[in-house]
């Protein structure tokens, strides 16, 4: 199967055209995440402080006005009940100005009942990108080691449908060979679409002790057979409605892939 070379999208541009955070460092504590990786090359945070989250007041106590196209909040820290209440100030300016807002998260289940009820008069400037990144809870609590595990990301999803929220998902990076069992258990609840992305910015020949079978999964579902087989799937049984981001097409693409 062939692929044509994509244009390569930098960061959040594929998703919104511009973003809020309002905190430090991010309790998730995602192994393979950037942010954490920039905090830290940058002596920002240390591997240490990263997971301890330290409000931006100054992203806090300002006010926003009307912006241009739509806004991701946030992209650098997750929205967690430590930080509900700073999110939901911030959200509640955002709206006020009229701004379309992708709302970004690893779904804490309580998190998205209190926006979804909330903010259900704003509920036409919204939509939801839920980030749910593995059916297998073992494979979570290793890769994203604070953040909720499937049944409550599910949970969350579910809740925000049937309130009417427009839905989507980010599989990105995807932690199962086979992202099309997840695919096909959350589809029913999805409204917009579903991103599906491989892991990037991180070192798997990394040798960690007893994390071997961990690194061994993701280096399988980097390998561009199994790529292309996705690549090939989505576009034959899912219509339209699972996107591939830029970071797949351009690594089956390289020169460098065997």
């Amino acid at each position: 199967m062939q692929t044509q070379a994509h244009k390569i999208t930098l960061g959040t541009k594929e998703w919104a055209d511009s973003n809020i955070n309002c905190y430090y460092g991010c309790s998730n504590d995602c192994l393979y995440c950037y942010a954490k990786k920039m905090a830290i090359r940058f002596k920002r945070k240390t591997e240490d402080t990263w997971k301890i989250m330290i409000p931006n007041h100054n992203n806090i106590d300002k006010d926003y006005r009307k912006r241009k196209g739509r806004i991701m909040f946030p992209t650098s820290h997750d929205i967690t009940i430590e930080s509900l209440d700073n999110c939901l100030k911030v959200l509640d300016k955002l709206f006020l100005a009229k701004n379309n807002v992708l709302i970004t998260t690893k779904p804490n289940y309580d998190c998205i009942r209190k926006l979804c009820i909330t903010f259900k008069k704003y509920i036409g400037l919204i939509q939801f990108r839920f980030t749910i990144t593995s059916i297998n809870d073992d494979i979570l609590n290793f890769w994203e080691p604070g953040a909720p595990k499937f049944e409550d990301r599910f949970k969350s999803l579910k809740f925000a449908f049937f309130k009417g929220y427009k839905t989507s998902i980010s599989i990105e990076p995807f932690l199962d060979l086979n992202p099309f069992i997840l695919v096909d258990k959350i589809l029913p609840y999805v409204t917009e679409s579903i991103w599906i992305g491989k892991m990037n910015y991180y070192n798997l020949n990394k040798d960690v002790e007893n994390s071997n079978f961990f690194y061994d999964v993701i280096r399988k579902n980097c390998q561009k057979e199994n790529l292309l087989r996705i690549i090939k799937e989505s576009k034959i049984n899912y219509n339209g409605i699972i996107r591939i981001k830029d970071s797949i097409y351009n690594f089956v693409s390289s020169k460098h892939v065997n």
